[in-house]
């Protein structure tokens, strides 16, 4: 295979260490455009016009196979089976408990070692606007039980880029998928995001203990520098003497969505005056974690040489809460035969 050919309409991106070939699909619509590549689901890149209608790629991302394999901060990918943390990395579903990988401390995180990120999805279908993406799990991939088919949908419509994800099972599982990209909507490689605003509709979060896991409870953001009902800038209260900030070095924090989960609606607000691109975040899905990438440093140069460091991007990402398996209080990531997983989150641009 050449940087030539194509499958499915998709153009030759790379090969991985392993010798599979990997194609990054471009979807177009108007000034708008997006980059996915086959390998981890992840988007590469995003372009939306800003308040001049110049174009202004506001995802990170990376120019070989060679540095998305060497990276280990998850740039783009879609996550699963499980997004986020899994406290002492097992969970216990009909009485039998499930160890899985421990490859962040006690507790595993994002799937473990070969999740959904490090795998090749496939194409099914794709069109100028909307890619469709497949992959299927098997039991006990990763501890994982149970057999899960999963379908994932970008489309580039109207300004938005939403995803959706459906995900079906042969035995009882858990399951919660996400998108892991890295905003910067002031360019991939401008810089710090401290500048831009972010605002979170949520009145509670679920605070953390020191290895980033939620302690059972929700508790109200009013009073603390987590409170994001009004857009704030990033940098006003990150490095604040509250332990969840210290703890975590800067906001990596799961916030309880205000309205009922299942309908569509408003999760966060980021902005940037520089440049006048506005992004709104709906989801279905219960949370949202806010990363603030305190932990970039030390990954390759991104696209173009870009010197990607702590805190030049910040990731929303939509998911049922972190280790909810253990937390009985929390909607449950848990998925039966005959179920559907069928979640969406959009992101929508716009100028201010």
């Amino acid at each position: 295979m050449n940087e030539n050919e194509t499958f499915f309409g998709a153009n030759f991106f790379g090969v991985t260490a392993s010798g599979e070939a990997v194609q990054q699909i471009i979807l177009r619509d108007g000034a708008f455009s997006c980059g996915i590549l086959t390998y981890g689901g992840a988007l590469r890149f995003l372009t939306v016009p800003d308040k001049q209608g110049r174009p202004v790629d506001v995802v990170l991302g990376f120019d070989t196979m060679e540095d998305y394999q060497k990276q280990d901060k998850y740039i783009g990918a879609l996550i699963g089976r499980h997004a986020n943390r899994i406290g002492g990395s097992s969970f216990t579903l009909d009485g039998q408990t499930y160890p899985l990988l421990a490859n962040d401390g006690a507790n595993h995180l994002h799937g473990g070692g070969v999740g959904f990120d490090k795998q090749i999805w496939n194409v099914e279908s794709v069109s100028d606007r909307q890619v469709m993406l497949s992959l299927v799990s098997p039991h006990m991939q990763e501890g994982y039980p149970g057999t899960l088919s999963v379908l994932v949908t970008y489309t580039l419509l109207n300004g938005a880029l939403s995803i959706q994800y459906t995900a079906r099972t042969d035995r009882m599982t858990v399951c919660n998928l996400t998108n892991h990209s890295y905003f910067n909507l002031a360019g991939h490689d401008s810089g710090p995001v401290l500048k831009q605003e972010m605002q979170i509709f949520a009145e509670n979060f679920t605070p953390a203990n020191s290895e980033s896991l939620p302690v059972r409870v929700l508790a109200p953001v009013e009073g603390t520098p987590l409170d994001l009902r009004r857009s704030t800038p990033i940098g006003a209260h990150i490095d604040d003497d509250f332990d969840q900030l210290v703890w975590a070095g800067g906001y990596d924090h799961n916030w309880a969505v205000d309205g009922a989960m299942g309908a569509l609606r408003p999760a966060a607000r980021a902005l940037c005056w520089e440049t006048g691109i506005s992004m709104d975040v709906e989801t279905t899905l219960p949370g949202i974690q806010f990363y603030s990438a305190n932990y970039l440093d030390g990954c390759p140069a991104g696209k173009g040489g870009a010197p990607y460091a702590k805190r030049w991007a910040f990731c929303l990402e939509t998911q049922f809460f972190p280790n909810a398996t253990n937390c009985p209080a929390f909607a449950q990531p848990v998925l039966a035969p005959g179920e559907t997983f069928d979640h969406t989150t959009v992101y929508r641009f716009g100028t201010i």
